[in-house]
């Protein structure tokens, strides 16, 4: 039994180094991993048939792409939001529409994040953006709200920016209406026939991002840009 105990203590010793040598610094994974893989999908826009064609809905329109790609039904209403659970390029994914229209969309996202244990750095959000021009898509790794005010309703809930967010670029009003006039009008018929670019696009960058990572994807859709001819 001596013989036992000098044997297992030597062990200990020498394994404590290896261990501790292999080990992964949690520092580090903490930075690298919302990178590579985010788990929380989220796509903004207003519930109801009266607004699903309107520009202010690009988010939920990318959603409906990615979820109809991958059969994954957005089928589960939790916290007043409908989501669906399914793999996308491997990785296990959340695709998430709030209900409580774009102005109070933080919380039943926050809600239901809280719920699952993912955290906003673990979040992707895909919305339009009136100061990115019609026919291009951007994404970024964090940033402020610049006036949306879905990502304010988010940030104001999550206490944070830092979240990655695809903007679908929507444009300015060439006519002379109102900001909300705008956003809540729906898309003009030449428009119409670039979306059906657009959307497929954007649901590509998500998988990328999943996929390939943040950088990645911003390398390779961030300066791309479709017109009536490319």
């Amino acid at each position: 039994m001596a013989v036992f105990r000098f044997r297992h203590k030597v062990a200990e010793r020498v394994c404590r180094p290896v261990y501790k040598f292999f080990s992964p610094d949690r520092n580090l994974q903490r930075e690298v991993m919302p990178d590579k893989r985010l788990q929380l999908i989220v796509g903004l826009g207003n519930p109801g048939g009266a607004y699903r064609q309107t520009r202010h809905n690009a988010g939920f329109m990318v959603l409906d792409k990615l979820a109809a790609t991958y059969r994954i039904p957005i089928d589960r209403r939790k916290f007043n939001s409908v989501y669906g659970k399914g793999r996308i390029q491997d990785v296990e994914a959340l695709l998430v529409k709030p209900l409580a229209y774009m102005n109070n969309s933080g919380p039943p996202v926050r809600r239901l994040a809280d719920y699952l244990r993912i955290s906003a750095r673990e979040m992707l959000v895909i919305h339009d953006d009136i100061d990115l021009a019609f026919g291009r898509i951007k994404i970024k790794k964090k940033g402020g709200h610049g006036g949306h005010n879905g990502l304010r309703s988010l940030m104001d809930a999550f206490g944070s920016g830092d979240f990655v967010r695809l903007r679908v670029g929507i444009g300015r009003s060439e006519q002379p209406r109102s900001v909300t006039d705008h956003v809540l009008g729906e898309y003009s018929l030449s428009e119409k026939g670039l979306l059906d670019r657009i959307i497929p696009s954007a649901r590509d960058a998500v998988v990328t991002i999943l996929a390939r990572g943040v950088t990645e994807a911003m390398n390779r859709f961030n300066d791309k840009r479709f017109s009536a001819v490319s």
